[in-house]
């Protein structure tokens, strides 16, 4: 082989190396970004950080935050996961939250955020919440829920706030969703990584209240329940077929 091919080759391997620190293949470890964090929660772990007397932060699993300036002002980031927010600040020196080019103002409130893909979601459990993006601006109130993504904000939607944020309590409350994202969901708090390969059972409705720490027994439900296969592979992964 000539020099050139072996250079060649290894930086490939590299460039690929890079990345994989960058973009964990289906999430398996965490990113560079996230390890830099502040604060982070590992797979299955929550954790309670009081950031300053009026400003407390309760982290779901797989979660990361990182503490920014903003014109003098502390800013908190959520990189990536999911937390609840509870706020008592005047409203002349407002907490600002950034999540995915996005903000999230308040002065004397509670809310759930969750940063996933991209995808944020700030659901208000009281007070108010102001949420900015791309020149967009929406409040929302107690028991309203609002998305957005590159493309925009969303329409806010009413939910319910003890459903968002049962997994405090340690549960996972899934009313008509389908599996996919169930197992989406799941794969944040259970040791290795479930991928459903079969596009039919993604679509499968879930209606269900999970306990976190009984999550081993998930595929076996998902078999009985939907007659589905799974076969284990190393390193915790499992398909679904």
């Amino acid at each position: 082989m000539s020099r050139r091919v072996v250079l060649g080759g290894g930086l490939a391997a590299a460039a690929a190396a890079g990345y994989a620190i960058v973009q964990p293949p289906f999430g398996m470890w965490p990113s560079l970004q996230e390890l830099s964090a502040d604060y982070r929660t590992a797979k299955g772990e929550q954790r309670k950080v009081q950031v300053t007397p009026e400003v407390s932060l309760d982290l779901s699993t797989q979660t990361s935050i990182a503490l920014r300036s903003l014109q003098g002002r502390r800013m908190i980031e959520l990189i990536s996961g999911e937390v609840l927010v509870s706020v008592r600040r005047p409203a002349s020196a407002p907490l600002i939250m950034a999540a995915a080019d996005g903000q999230i103002a308040v002065t004397e409130a509670s809310f759930d955020a969750r940063c996933l893909d991209g995808v944020v979601s700030v659901t208000c459990l009281e007070g108010a919440v102001d949420v900015t993006h791309s020149g967009q601006s929406a409040r929302i109130g107690k028991g309203q829920q609002l998305s957005y993504t590159r493309a925009g904000i969303g329409t806010s939607v009413n939910v319910d706030p003890a459903q968002v944020t049962a997994w405090q309590s340690g549960l996972l409350i899934f009313r008509d969703r389908p599996l996919a994202a169930v197992v989406e969901e799941v794969n944040r708090y259970r040791p290795g990584k479930i991928v459903i390969v079969s596009a039919e059972l993604r679509q499968r409705t879930v209606n269900g209240d999970f306990e976190i720490k009984k999550l081993d027994s998930f595929v076996t439900q998902v078999e009985q329940l939907f007659g589905a296969h799974a076969t284990s592979l190393p390193g915790g992964l499992v398909l679904l077929s």
